[in-house]
């Protein structure tokens, strides 16, 4: 009986730790997609503002050449 009671004790401690590290990896699989998601979109809106910056730059160039 008290063999048992040790090995129930023992599977529980195994399964909590089992789940708690499945939590930890879940949890830094999303902080990884997050971060990554937050870089493209940081590097798309930088893209996109200087295509802006550069068509203006280019727009002004064309208008002191025509005139």
């Amino acid at each position: 009986m008290a063999a048992d009671l040790r090995q129930s004790r023992w599977m529980i401690g195994l399964s909590v730790a089992v789940g708690r590290f499945v939590e930890a990896l879940f949890w830094a699989i999303l902080r990884v997609a997050g971060v990554i998601t937050v870089a493209v979109v940081a590097v798309a809106a930088a893209a996109l503002l200087a295509w802006i910056v550069a068509r203006k730059l280019w727009a002004r160039q064309r208008r002191k050449r025509g005139s």
